[in-house]
């Protein structure tokens, strides 16, 4: 029997990853979750699972069940609870370092008083847009000259990985690290600032759709689906101390190509209207770096390949709306 325990387990991403844990029989999932930035009806994702006797919960923050855990044992504990998004980011200026810091230090204790292996979701904002974009392992983490609140929770969440790594370093922590790129997909909204969700629904309803700037932001939008699995050989294979990028590199694309690929798929008639974001989301929004991911060191390493090109990502967005209509 496997014990796995998943923070931050009905967001996005989480509902995802524990979709495929329960269906191992041999698999005990406890999920803990604040439903803080949580984008799905817990009960509805429950019923849809048919209240699989292998998974159950707790309604709290990672910080407040780590204090209250007394003889809870666990083999694994995938790390996924955080505040997400570029616009999800903002209502949490000056807080997101300390939160994403404590919860780090909290799993790194449970991971070491059960001797459980830890994989954290970090992201591909440490790199600092890598070099024109391009985003290996080996590259150096940037922080920029301008401090914004995107970039507090990028340093957030290097120094989660800079805990995880150097415990490792000096104690028995079982630890490693993914770096998920552009995760896109159903369940996915768009109230956190994410580009597809928005792209499709604005498609659906005819109304032109809201590309940021000139449009030339670059992405690798990498589907859901290949993020879990990504994460689920991490868990298996990956090697202690070791961060991964988790991306699709053949699906670099520009915004711009993005929002007419979402138009076409959709047959709208919706135009493109070129928007500064900020009078949207206000003047603290930032865009991110351009940046797209090298990820042979995961597919060598833990065998991960990914699967889904990039309108087989949309057209599922596409299918998760049309359900919600």
């Amino acid at each position: 029997m496997n014990r796995i325990f998943v923070t931050g387990g009905f967001g996005f991403l989480g509902s995802h990853l524990i979709e495929e844990l329960v269906k191992d029989s041999d698999n005990r999932v406890h999920v803990v979750d604040n439903l803080s930035t949580s984008p799905i009806n817990v009960e509805r994702y429950l019923d849809e699972l048919g209240h699989p006797s292998n998974l159950t919960y707790s309604i709290c923050s990672v910080n407040e069940y780590c204090r209250s855990v007394n003889n809870e044992t666990f083999d694994q504990i995938y790390h996924l609870a955080s505040v997400v998004g570029p616009a999800g980011v903002l209502p949490h200026a000056g807080k997101m370092i300390k939160s994403i810091v404590d919860d780090t230090y909290s799993l790194i204790e449970l991971a070491a008083k059960c001797n459980a292996k830890l994989v954290d979701v970090s992201t591909s904002e440490v790199y600092g847009g890598g070099q024109d974009g391009y985003c290996t392992e080996d590259y150096p983490k940037i922080v920029p000259a301008k401090t914004t609140i995107r970039m507090e929770y990028a340093i957030g969440k290097l120094a989660g990985e800079t805990a995880i790594i150097n415990t490792h370093k000096v104690s028995n922590l079982k630890a490693c690290i993914i770096r998920p790129f552009n995760i896109a997909g159903p369940r996915q909204s768009g109230k956190g600032g994410f580009v597809l969700p928005r792209f499709v629904t604005q498609s659906f309803n005819n109304e032109p759709l809201t590309v940021f700037g000139n449009g030339k932001q670059i992405r690798a939008f990498t589907h859901v689906k290949d993020t879990v699995d990504g994460l689920i050989k991490t868990m298996k294979h990956g090697r202690q101390g070791e961060a991964y990028n988790i991306g699709n590199p053949e699906n670099k694309t520009i915004i711009l190509e993005l929002a007419y690929r979402v138009i076409k798929l959709t047959k709208s008639k919706s135009g493109i209207a070129f928007v500064d974001p900020k009078t949207i989301y206000g003047p603290l929004y930032e865009e991110a770096n351009d940046k797209y991911p090298e990820a042979s060191k995961a597919m060598k390493e833990l065998g991960w390949k990914y699967r889904y090109d990039i309108d087989k990502v949309i057209l599922d967005v596409i299918e998760e709306c049309l359900k919600q209509t």
